[in-house]
């Protein structure tokens, strides 16, 4: 089982949020509940909505994807979720 995931989130007001976690379950948990543990940018976007994940062996790898997506447009993000929908 992969160590870790990168994961975009869908907030509120409809931007995008790009993280890393071993747990996205959790993480998007902790995004839409807590004031310490949550993202600052997401804190005043409740509610968040997973909208893509995708697994890595290792954290590094993908802290790695993490800065390629950010690095992205919106609606460069918006065709990578669309495209990862379409094949469920």
């Amino acid at each position: 089982m992969p160590a870790w995931f990168l994961y975009i989130v869908r907030c509120s007001d409809n931007t995008l949020y790009t993280g890393i976690a071993k747990d996205v379950e959790k993480r998007v948990g902790e995004h839409n509940t807590s004031d310490t543990l949550g993202a600052k940018y997401t804190k005043s976007r409740r509610p968040v909505q997973l909208v893509y994940k995708e697994s890595h062996p290792s954290r590094s790898a993908a802290a790695q994807r993490e800065h390629q997506i950010k690095k992205m447009t919106k609606q460069q993000k918006e065709n990578i979720i669309a495209l990862s929908m379409s094949h469920q």
